[in-house]
């Protein structure tokens, strides 16, 4: 399960990046996750809440944004939404993608303080 090895290196660069700007009581994690990066939320989610007992983080809540993906066409010269997974090709016209613009992401996005 490569989620908890996910989980606590999320944790590692949230709690460091706590420490180096002095806050306190995190009570949201936002991150952003691309359909194309192979991770499983609900073992994601799973993962984090065991992960993060016994840390600053324990009890703080994953907020997860979901990242379509987009392909730069090279036939229509266009940036275009992919749907079809697993089949990597512009809905246009079918062409393979000369590159994947957005989707592959995994990254924490932002904190949320507690009030």
């Amino acid at each position: 399960m490569h989620e908890l090895s996910i989980a606590l290196s999320i944790i590692d660069g949230v709690v460091e990046e706590a420490r180096r700007e002095g806050l306190s009581r995190i009570e949201k994690v936002h991150l952003r996750i691309g359909r194309l990066s192979g991770v499983d939320k609900e073992a994601l989610r799973f993962s984090y809440d065991i992960a993060a007992e016994d840390t600053p983080l324990a009890g703080t809540q994953l907020v997860i944004e979901d990242v379509d993906v987009v392909i730069e066409c090279p036939t229509c010269r266009a940036e275009r939404s992919v749907q079809q997974l697993p089949l990597l090709a512009c809905p246009e016209c079918g062409a393979a993608p000369e590159r994947v613009v957005c989707g592959d992401e995994l990254e924490i996005s932002g904190l949320e303080l507690a009030a």
